[in-house]
């Protein structure tokens, strides 16, 4: 499915075309502590649904959960358990706040714009298992 996504960088018209990978294609076979949904072995990112994002959060660690917004919109409001590393700042702190490459990292910003540039920059910084779970004002669980 071809998605044509707009900036949320306020007021910046950035559009870019997306090619969404099939959720079929990424899901593991093995019984992996992810209840099977990611494919751990992945050299590029892979897009899921928030509904799937949110049964990785009910079952527990063995996952990051990053914001990638500024501060300001951050401390406004974001999803319980995340950590916040702004886009223009993860490839001078993601080695030291990232130590695990294999980890399992879902990224998220405000409609999906940021989340996918940093999970390009993680990618070419050598993280292994990275998600893109889109933009929290598409969340419908809890924040704070």
């Amino acid at each position: 499915m071809a998605l044509s996504l707009h900036g949320c960088n306020s007021g910046i018209g950035n559009s870019i075309s997306y090619m969404e990978p099939s959720y079929e294609s990424s899901r593991a076979t093995t019984s992996a502590p992810n209840n099977g949904i990611f494919n751990e072995n992945i050299t590029k990112y892979n897009k899921i649904s928030q509904e799937e994002a949110k049964a990785v959060v009910d079952g527990g660690g063995g996952y990051i959960l990053l914001d990638v917004r500024t501060k300001e919109e951050y401390s406004q409001k974001h999803i319980v358990g995340a950590i916040h590393i702004p886009v223009d700042e993860i490839k001078r702190r993601a080695e030291r706040e990232l130590p695990d490459k294999d980890t399992l990292i879902m990224v998220y910003c405000r409609s999906g714009i940021r989340s996918i540039n940093a999970a390009e920059i993680l990618i070419e910084l050598g993280y292994t298992n990275i998600y893109d779970i889109g933009g929290i004002n598409s969340w419908p669980y809890e924040t704070e």
